[in-house]
Parts: structure tokens; C-alpha cells; sequence
């Protein structure tokens, strides 16, 4: 099987810009070798973006996500999670005393010049002391570098690839382990229906790229091997050769990766090619109920998603969450894994600071080696110190006829390890240790 095999949009200019987005989030992540976030701080002085924050009777913290361009679909609802948990905490008396004042920011989806520029926007110039932002992984690494040279402290509300490891960022949404390793070996159970015959198809970036790394080293540790691997680009809308060519491969499971609008595409051409979840279903890690509202209830039905949360947890905390969140934006709003988690990410962050007595960030760092818990809509979970990513639980959840998930399977909840041994030998994070121990120098491609 070649990795390399993708396809792409004709579109030049979109090209162009995918292959630069690619190219950046790749060379941040794809080996270990080259993970710069980290290393040490040598600032021990509160950092240069951790002393600002707000004056008076309130305290900065930045939004960013994108409003417009192709990740709108996904990201407009984790502002909106966000908004509400700010706007709860700050009816609950605020922090530290403090309002919390949020400044919100557009990177219009543009993952490689945009997203790093309006990072640069709140650490420097509105002075944050927190942000919550960003949704796909080439975003993420490309505004790393600015909350590592600026010290400034970023709280990540997607799951996510692994093989990373940033003292600057809190990981809220899951780690591998929490989320593809587990689906996948649901997936070979007998109660997952044995599969053997993986097609896997993601966007044209880091985290799928990595995802299926981790995917098909597991496969190969059974003696499996993955019937075809393909990629398509950002805002990609013609599937009707990649389902031919799903046909042709004959799997029994395809595992998707496919980020943002383009999956309202993909499922509409499955269903065009009559494709139906009882023949192939497809398990997918970054659809959720936020992304079925723009689907034919007819075309999904029976089809997978693998996550931490769904609508459907049948919990008082969830219930009342969920509640809110249709009084608030609407009854025709839904939420989801990502919202459920930039919603807890807030008061994770509020947590952190009442423990540190301060939005200094390094007192904030230090107030996690205290592990900081929450009854999240999901249930009880915590903030790990070692990793400062989120223990969490798993779930597989089948599409019913009202775009909600009926939950056919749920585990304990599972600590989280961004570096998977069977992808990344030798690979181990402990911020109560001094960072990361390398390994095996790993290439993504």
C-alpha cells in the first residue's frame, strides 16, 4: 500500500494553499524529534503573555476559532460553548473575583498565516491570559510556536493525533488512545462485527495523516494490513471516483478522517452509489451531531461515530447541558464531543487559576500538578498532570433517524497517552518529570 497515494481539489489556488498548510503542520508533527513544544521554558518570570489578562474588575481570555471559511460548520459552536460557560461563570460571581472578558477573533480557516497572526493579536497586543481555540491540528501547530515563544497558554477542545506533547497547551479533546485505538478495536471485536477490511480516507493534513499511522501500525501488530488509504483536500466536494474506488477495494469498514463540509459530500455520494451503513459502514472521528444537521437523516442512518460524548448521555449534568445550550442558541441547536469539551475547557481554566491564586500562566502550569477534576456532561473526568491532556471516556454511537447516536458502546474512563506505543516506541510524556523522553524518530508522510 503506498501512503503517499491522495487526491486533491483541481482548484490551483486551494492547492496551493493546502500543500503550504501540509507541509507546515507535517514538519511540526510528524516527527517526535522536531517537537518543539517541549522543550523548557526559560522565561520564569510569569512569561511574556502570562502577566496581562485584564485590569479592573476583569480578565482577558481569547476566542479563536473560525467563523467563516470551510472548518465554519465545526468551529462557530465551540465559540458558542465557550460564550456559555463564560457567561455561567461570570453569573457565579466570576474569577478571582473578576469578570471574564472575552475577545473573540476570526481566522477565517486560513490555518498557516491567519490563525498564527490573530494568536500573535491576543497574546501581544489584548494581553489574554488564556485562549481557547482551534479545531483541526494544522491549526494548532501553527500557532504552537506563538504560545511557546510568548508563553502563553493555549486549552485544545478536539481530539486529536498525538505526538505532541506542549507544556502551552491543554488538551481537552482526546488522545488517541481515547479515541482511534479504542474505535479500532471495537471495530475487530465480535461486537463491533469482527472487521478485517479497513479503507481509510481523512482530509489532507496532520491528523489524519497520523491517525492512520497509528491505525495501520495497530492493524499490522494483528497481521492486518489496510485495503486502501486516500486523502482528499479541505472544502473537497467531488467523491464520486473515491467511492467507485471504495467499491472496487470491497472493505468491510471505511474509517474517516474527512474534516468540515466536505463529509455532507461524502455521505450524499455513498447514498448516490447505494453505499448504505448495513453493506460498509463508516466509522468517522470528526463527525458529530453538529455536522449531521446538514444531512439527510436517510443517508447516515446506521453509520458510526467514535467519541468521548454524545447528545444522548441519558445524566442530570448532561441533560441540564444540553438544556442550556438549546435555551440559550436555540431548540434546532445540538451539541457534541467538541462543544462538550470547550464548553469543560472553561472551567477547567477557571479551576486551574482559583488553584493558582493567579492567571499567571507558569502558576497556572504549577496548579496542575494538582489533578483538577470536574462532573463534566460526560461524567466525572480529569485533568492529568503529566500530560496535561484530559482522561476521558469512550464511545461508539450509531446514527438514528433524528441525527442523535444511539450509544452501543461505552469503557471505563482511559487515561491519556499522546504517544501510543505501537505507533511511537520508546515515546513518553510526564510534565511532573521534566517533559518528553524520546524515542524512535517517526516519519508521518
Amino acid at each position: 500500500m503506498n501512503r503517499k497515494r491522495q487526491t486533491r481539489p483541481s482548484n490551483p489556488s486551494r492547492r496551493d494553499v493546502l500543500k503550504r498548510a501540509g507541509q507546515a503542520g507535517l514538519a511540526l508533527a510528524a516527527a517526535p524529534l522536531a517537537l518543539s513544544g517541549c522543550s523548557k521554558s526559560t522565561d520564569t518570570s510569569g512569561g511574556k503573555a502570562s502577566k496581562g489578562g485584564g485590569g479592573g474588575g476583569s480578565i482577558k481570555v481569547g476566542i479563536l476559532h473560525s467563523l467563516t471559511g470551510t472548518m465554519a460548520i465545526s468551529e462557530i459552536s465551540l465559540k458558542d460553548a465557550e460564550l456559555m460557560a463564560i457567561e455561567e461563570i461570570n453569573k457565579a460571581g466570576g474569577v478571582l473575583g473578576k469578570q471574564i472578558d472575552p475577545q473573540i477573533k476570526d481566522p477565517q480557516s486560513k490555518f498557516t498565516d491567519v490563525f498564527p497572526e490573530k494568536a500573535k493579536e491576543l497574546l501581544l497586543k489584548d494581553k489574554v491570559a488564556a485562549v481557547f481555540g482551534c479545531w483541526t491540528s494544522v491549526s494548532r501547530q501553527n500557532v504552537l510556536p506563538v504560545f511557546e515563544e510568548n508563553n502563553g497558554l493555549l486549552f485544545y477542545p478536539v481530539q486529536y493525533e498525538g505526538n505532541e506533547c506542549s507544556k502551552n497547551v491543554v488538551y481537552t479533546g482526546a488522545a488517541p488512545n481515547q479515541q482511534i485505538l479504542p474505535a479500532v478495536e471495537w471495530l475487530m471485536s465480535p461486537e463491533g462485527g469482527s472487521k478485517k477490511k479497513f479503507y481509510l480516507l481523512g482530509t489532507d493534513y496532520v491528523f489524519p495523516r497520523t491517525a492512520n499511522l497509528i491505525i495501520v501500525k495497530y492493524l499490522e501488530s494483528k497481521g492486518l494490513k489496510a485495503v486502501n488509504e486516500k486523502y482528499t483536500g479541505f472544502g473537497f466536494k467531488d467523491y464520486q471516483n473515491i467511492v467507485q474506488d471504495i467499491k472496487k477495494a470491497d472493505p468491510d469498514i471505511i474509517f474517516s478522517t474527512i474534516n468540515g463540509d466536505s463529509n455532507v459530500n461524502f455521505y450524499n455520494e455513498l447514498a448516490a452509489q447505494g453505499i448504505t451503513a448495513d453493506k460498509v459502514p463508516v466509522c468517522a472521528v470528526s463527525v458529530g451531531e453538529d455536522e449531521l444537521r446538514g444531512l439527510d437523516p436517510p443517508k447516515v442512518k446506521g453509520h458510526l461515530a467514535a467519541w468521548n460524548y454524545f447528545q444522548s448521555i441519558d445524566t442530570p449534568e448532561n441533560k441540564k447541558f444540553v438544556a442550556n445550550f438549546k435555551a440559550k442558541y436555540g431548540a434546532d441547536r445540538v451539541t457534541d464531543d467538541p462543544i462538550e469539551a470547550a464548553y469543560y475547557q472553561v472551567y477547567f481554566w477557571k479551576l486551574l487559576v482559583e488553584k493558582a491564586g493567579s492567571t499567571d500562566v507558569d502558576k497556572v502550569r504549577e496548579a496542575m500538578k494538582a489533578r483538577i477534576e470536574f462532573d463534566a456532561p460526560e461524567g466525572k473526568i480529569w485533568l492529568d498532570p503529566k500530560t496535561q491532556h484530559t482522561a476521558k471516556y469512550f464511545r461508539m454511537g450509531k446514527t438514528r433517524d433524528d441525527k442523535q447516536f444511539e450509544i452501543v458502546h461505552t469503557t471505563a474512563i482511559v487515561e491519556p497517552d499522546p504517544y501510543p506505543q505501537v505507533a511511537f516506541p520508546g515515546w513518553h510524556c510526564d510534565w511532573t518529570k521534566g517533559g518528553v523522553t524520546k524515542g524512535s524518530k517517526v516519519d508521518v508522510s
